[in-house]
């Protein structure tokens, strides 16, 4: 196998689908867990929305270190990191996993910085958006399974499964990576670091100052709100109105992201161009899924479970096509940290699907809060076909 399919890189990919398996079962065990102990949407909202939240903040640093000490290093002391993390959670109540959420955070803003720079960095051009795709499909993998687990150890009522499961993969995903190699090239600290305008700090401020930037991290942003508050609440949804199962749909959705991007990510540009068309056809299917979700007790369980394939789809293509294009439009001096600033947004957007949907839903209910979503998709479909074209190599 060549190109994107290439065993060493397919090793970061069995990675990728064993760091993130964790997450596929907190995502779903968390809220229903905090549920049981009284908890409100408002205080889970923000447990769930630290994890990204502290991403957020730490992805432009990332990017910035990883380019000055090469993503191998960084990748070691993170794995030990999040092991820690995910052992706290089996010791712990709602107060250490807030604290655990925040160290995972950490730990996913350096992790995938590394192997996606690192995956940017060692194919050609022609294969970017597809190893960017590749990345993306095994780090969804895990959900295929985790929301099933995470509703049978919940049903289980038995802390010490919780706990066992987590700490195993924790343990194995830390041996796996200190085994996994990263075809780098040696970091070039004399002009990378001295050339640009902006730190780990102001790097913020290019948000405003990059219309590329700005455009796409809006619509990320945006996109990520709705996949957040459909992870995060569609659980509890599902559980007040009794009328669907949680572990259905977000199986449903995940299969949906792995078979896009499996069979997709051919057809995703990776020419440096905008393409608006493409882009709201994409974003369509995730308006459309927010107003299903909306009213998914009146729709019927049949339509409900079909918005989810529409979500997978979604997610499938949104953040490959935007990542794509931005490794191309963007400056190549500072480049790594840009595009950390630019899945900071992502990080940002499934934050505040957690942090302000959850009070959302506590004052208008869950229908309103998802035909909220819905109306915030239709603003960036707008912003997507008023786009100007951006200039790459001459090209329009």
């Amino acid at each position: 196998m060549k190109g994107a399919m290439a065993w060493p890189f397919l090793r970061l990919y069995i990675l990728t689908l064993m760091f993130f398996s964790a997450n596929a079962i907190l995502n779903v065990f968390i809220p229903l867990h905090g549920h049981d102990i009284g908890a409100t949407n408002t205080v889970i909202g923000i447990v769930m929305g630290a994890y990204m939240l502290t991403a957020m903040v730490f992805r432009p640093w990332a990017g910035q270190i990883i380019a000055s000490v090469g993503p191998i290093k960084v990748l070691r002391i993170i794995l030990i990191i999040n092991a820690v993390a995910l052992i706290l959670y089996g010791f712990t109540g709602l107060e250490g996993y807030f604290l655990a959420r925040v160290m995972q955070g950490v730990c996913t803003a350096f992790f995938s910085m590394s192997l996606q720079l690192g995956i940017i960095d060692a194919l050609p051009e022609e294969h970017r958006s597809e190893g960017v795709s590749l990345y993306s499909l095994f780090s969804t993998i895990p959900n295929l399974i985790g929301p099933i687990i995470a509703i049978g150890i919940w049903h289980a009522d038995n802390i010490s499964i919780f706990a066992i499961v987590i700490i195993f993969i924790a343990l194995s995903t830390t041996f796996f990576g200190y085994r996994v190699t990263i075809a780098e090239q040696e970091p070039d600290i004399s002009n990378k670091i001295e050339k640009m305008s902006f730190n780990a700090v102001t790097v913020f401020a290019q948000v405003f100052k990059n219309k590329e930037l700005f455009n796409s991290g809006l619509i990320m942003i945006v996109a990520s709100i709705v996949f957040g508050a459909v992870s995060t609440f569609v659980p509890l949804y599902t559980v007040n109105y009794n009328f669907a199962s949680s572990g259905i749909f977000l199986t449903i959705q995940a299969i949906a992201v792995v078979a896009a991007r499996f069979y997709l990510r051919k057809y995703i540009p990776s020419d440096g161009l905008w393409h608006p068309k493409f882009m709201v056809t994409v974003l369509s299917l995730l308006m459309i899924a927010s107003f299903v979700v909306a009213f998914g007790p009146q729709v019927g369980v049949v339509i409900f479970y079909a918005s989810a394939i529409l979500i997978g789809i979604t997610q499938a293509l949104v953040y490959p096509i935007l990542t794509s294009y931005l490794s191309f439009v963007l400056p190549k001096v500072g480049r790594n940290m840009l595009l950390g600033l630019f899945i900071a947004c992502a990080d940002l957007g499934i934050s505040l699907g957690s942090v302000i949907m959850g009070p959302l839903s506590d004052l208008l209910g869950f229908k309103g809060m998802y035909i909220i979503c819905g109306l915030l998709v239709v603003c960036v479909m707008i912003l997507s076909v008023m786009k100007r074209p951006a200039y790459y190599n001459g090209k329009l």
